[in-house]
C-alpha cells in the first residue's frame, strides 16, 4: 500500500511556508511528484473553505499538514478532523502533521488525525530558528531590538531544515508510520541568549527586551496579527518545554543543528545586512 503513494503526488499544505517549502524542494529534487497547497495553489487550497480541499486531495497519496495561524487556536481541531477524514477517503492515507511542543490545544488535532484511520506520523517542534529571519521577529533583528513577554524562560529552537528532513523522512519510509517525533536544538536559549548569538553573527549590537504579555498583545494588533500569538509564550513562562528531545537523531540518526550556526550562516548570506545611511535596512531580499 506505502509503495503505491509513491507514485502519487503529495500535497504539501503551507508549501510556501518556513516548513513547507523545505519540504516541497526536497520531495522534488528526489523526483516525486508535489503539489503546493495554498491560496495562490493551482488548485487553491484555503483552510478556511473546506470547499477548496476536494480538488487539493485529487490524486494525492499523502500529505503534509501544516495549520495556520496554529494549531492549537480555535476551530482547528474540527478542520483537521474533517481534512483528515476527507484525506483518507478520497486515497490519501499518509498523514504527516507539523503541531508544537507542549501545546495542550495541538493535542486533540493530534488525536483528531490519529482517529480517522490514516498512516500518521506527528511531528512536534519547538521555535522556529528560522522566525529569526524569515518571519516574526526578522524585523526587531534588523532594528536592533527584540522585545518578548518570554523573561529568562529558555527554548530549545529548532532548524526548519532539520525539520524538513524529519517531515521528508516520514512522508517517504513506513517505518515512521504511528510515531511522534518531538524535535529541538540541541541546546537551551533564553532570548537573551539569542540576541547574543546573534549580535556575535552580525557584528552589530542586538539587545533583548522583556515586555509584558498585554504590550505585546498590543504590539501585535498594531502590525495586523492575531492577538492569539501572545498565548504561545504561555508555553515558555511555564517552563514546559525548558529541556531538550531528540526527534531529529531518533527520525535521522543524527544531530541537529545548533542556533549559533544558524545565525552565522544567515549572517553570511546578508539577511540581517543594516545599511549605515539612516539605519536603513538592506536585507538580501532587497
Amino acid at each position: 500500500m506505502f509503495a503505491h503513494t509513491e507514485t502519487k503526488t503529495t500535497l504539501v499544505i503551507g508549501g510556501t511556508g518556513k516548513t513547507g517549502r523545505r519540504v516541497a524542494q526536497r520531495l522534488t529534487a528526489q523526483g516525486r511528484p508535489v503539489r503546493i497547497g495554498s491560496r495562490s495553489g493551482e488548485p487553491p487550497f484555503v483552510w478556511e473553505d473546506s470547499r477548496t480541499w476536494e480538488a487539493a486531495l485529487e490524486g494525492v497519496g499523502a500529505v503534509y499538514i501544516t495549520y495556520y495561524p496554529d494549531l492549537a487556536f480555535p476551530g482547528a481541531a474540527q478542520d483537521i478532523e474533517e481534512f483528515a477524514a476527507l484525506a483518507v477517503s478520497r486515497g490519501a492515507r499518509r498523514l504527516v502533521l507539523l503541531s508544537g511542543r507542549g501545546e495542550e490545544g495541538a493535542v486533540v488535532s493530534e488525536n483528531k488525525l490519529k482517529d480517522s484511520g490514516a498512516d500518521w506520523t506527528i511531528v512536534r517542534s519547538s521555535f522556529f530558528n528560522q522566525n529569526f529571519d524569515e518571519a516574526f521577529f526578522l524585523e526587531p533583528v534588523l532594528a536592533g531590538e527584540i522585545a518578548l513577554p518570554t523573561g529568562q524562560a529558555a527554548e530549545a529552537f529548532v532548524d526548519a531544515d532539520d525539520i524538513a528532513d524529519v517531515v521528508v523522512a516520514a512522508l517517504t519510509d513506513p517505518k515512521h508510520i504511528g510515531k511522534t517525533y518531538e524535535l529541538s536544538g540541541p541546546r537551551l536559549l533564553t532570548f537573551g541568549d539569542v540576541a547574543h548569538e546573534l549580535s556575535t553573527a552580525t557584528g552589530r549590537e542586538i539587545q533583548y527586551i522583556p515586555i509584558t504579555k498585554d504590550e505585546y498583545r498590543a504590539a501585535l494588533v498594531e502590525h495586523g496579527l492575531p492577538e492569539d500569538f501572545a498565548e504561545l509564550f504561555d508555553n515558555l513562562l511555564d517552563g514546559r518545554n525548558a529541556h531538550l528531545v531528540h526527534g531529529v537523531e531518533e527520525a535521522l540518526g543524527r544531530k541537529p543543528k545548533d542556533f549559533a550556526d544558524f545565525a552565522r550562516e544567515t549572517a553570511a548570506r546578508g539577511v540581517w545586512n543594516v545599511s549605515p545611511v539612516a539605519g536603513e535596512f538592506e536585507t538580501a531580499a532587497s
